[in-house]
């Protein structure tokens, strides 16, 4: 009984300083650039069948660590494209540009001085400019109504070497881009970043 119970306090000690330690670390805060590819599209209720489109993206970002956990923040450019099919055969091509601003959550699974293993998840506002389509007169005039606004979930996986990043992250709308066909974007992004300090 008495071994039980020393057992049980040291392991209890071990988690309270543990947990000390890891209040106490002062949070790094970090600024770098960004860059990648897209791959967008967007789904509809109509008889339009939404196809991926390659794009670009680039801007800044910043990161506070506070030790496994992180938060991170971005303001990029995104270049977006899509197609779409429709059943009648045929098809047409829609392009926009937007200010994504993400804000993420992460947890570094492996962290060591020079290489982490992360997963993160968060939410994404995306401000659309700039739209382009073209196809039939129909669908033109349906996405005059283009919504400029769009709130989105965001989540993936990343790896640091010292100060370069990458990530491959999934992305869903959670309004549409278009109230006349309900369209909401989905994407695949990659990004590489390097972390100026």
């Amino acid at each position: 009984m008495k071994h039980q119970f020393l057992a049980i306090s040291s392991l209890l000690l071990c988690i309270t300083y543990s947990i000390e330690t890891q209040a106490q670390q002062t949070p790094a805060f970090h600024i770098g650039v960004k860059g990648g590819t897209n791959f967008t599209k967007t789904s509809t209720e109509s008889s339009l069948e939404g196809k991926y489109g390659f794009g670009y993206q680039a801007g800044i970002m910043t990161r506070m660590d506070i030790g496994r956990l992180y938060v991170q923040g971005e303001a990029l450019f995104n270049k977006r494209k899509t197609s779409y099919e429709a059943k009648n055969g045929s098809s047409a091509k829609l392009s926009w540009n937007a200010i994504d601003i993400p804000v993420v959550v992460g947890y570094k699974v492996i962290k060591t001085d020079d290489i982490n293993l992360r997963v993160f998840a968060g939410g994404v506002y995306s401000y659309a400019f700039n739209n382009k389509i073209s196809t039939s007169q129909a669908l033109q005039e349906g996405f005059k109504k283009f919504d400029k606004s769009n709130i989105g979930l965001t989540g993936g996986v990343g790896v640091d070497y010292k100060n370069f990043t990458v990530d491959l992250r999934y992305e869903t709308g959670l309004s549409s881009i278009s109230k006349d066909f309900k369209s909401k974007p989905h994407s695949f992004s990659l990004g590489i970043g390097y972390f100026l300090f």
